[in-house]
């Protein structure tokens, strides 16, 4: 348990690391007027989801800490939407269409609806 622990945390601080630079970068090369950074490490993040699930499954058979490390460390820290999209996919080839559409539109929707909460809780309960 202590050791899958440390091997998440560790690739956590290295995945909020890489997006903090791939923030940096985006803004730099494109602006900060869309969330270009945000956008590369949602989808670098689901396709890199992809090939580790993918590896695990068919080619390599990693140590438990190995995949904690690299799935819910690394990527995890990098871009939990890696998470959301395996989860959504997952979904889809059980063949439970409606459950993953429903959960798609509830994730992205709800996740609005909350930072949007969120922040208007502050706003209004904080004057400014």
């Amino acid at each position: 348990m202590l050791a899958s622990t440390l091997s998440i945390a560790a690739g956590g601080a290295i995945g909020a690391v890489l997006r903090h630079l791939s923030n940096i970068g985006a803004a730099a090369l494109f602006g900060s007027a869309f969330p270009y950074g945000t956008l590369f490490v949602n989808v670098a993040g689901s396709f890199a989801m992809g090939i580790l699930i993918g590896l695990f499954a068919h080619l390599w058979q990693a140590p438990q800490d190995v995949k904690l490390f690299l799935t819910t460390g690394l990527l995890g820290g990098f871009t939990t939407f890696s998470a959301f999209s395996l989860d959504a996919i997952t979904l889809f080839e059980r063949g439970e269409i409606l459950s993953a559409g429903f959960y798609i539109m509830a994730s992205v929707c709800l996740a609005l609806i909350a930072v949007f909460a969120g922040l208007s809780l502050i706003r209004w309960s904080i004057p400014l």
